[in-house]
């Protein structure tokens, strides 16, 4: 399992920015955990026409919690990061790229990302990003966008995968 917080019953009443917490740790760790069970090959197994694999889509995962958690918040460019320059790009597995070291990197991303916005407020304006300032507001809520549509595209290649084993 990923160690990732997850929404309980206090989360109904509890502050706008608290709830938009719980809510992105769900949804990442719901990608996080995507993996779980996988063998390599399943993890990288090419069903659509796109670079999307659920190996690839952890990796970008990761790309885009350090585009809107460090690139915006920090200021530092993307070479500076180490990330790719595109969101395409970020897709791509490299050799060396597996269930674990993916799994370890998102984690280690989104502790950062956690980091990052714990003294922020959500109408507390990032400036790092390529659209100019932005409220933190709009990032979580980007974020939430950006996660969900993945963790949908995760669910229909997982099944897909596991759907092959029988």
């Amino acid at each position: 399992m990923s160690s990732l917080p997850t929404m309980d019953a206090a989360t109904f009443t509890d502050e706008l920015r608290a709830q938009f917490d719980v809510f992105l740790d769900e949804h990442r760790a719901a990608l996080h955990d995507c993996l779980d069970g996988l063998t390599e090959q399943e993890a990288r197994a090419s069903l659509v026409p796109s670079r999307t694999t659920l190996l690839g889509l952890v990796k970008h995962a990761t790309f885009v919690e350090k585009v809107w958690f460090d690139e915006a918040i920090t200021c530092r460019t993307r070479e500076d990061i180490g990330i790719p320059a595109t969101p395409d790009e970020s897709f791509v597995l490299d050799e060396g790229d597996t269930i674990a070291g993916i799994q370890a990197a998102y984690r280690l991303a989104c502790e950062e990302s956690r980091r990052r916005t714990a003294p922020l407020g959500l109408s507390d304006v990032v400036k790092g990003n390529r659209r100019g300032p932005l409220p933190l507001r709009w990032v979580y809520l980007h974020m939430l966008r950006e996660l969900a549509q993945h963790c949908g595209h995760a669910d229909i290649l997982r099944e897909q995968v596991l759907a092959a084993r029988a």
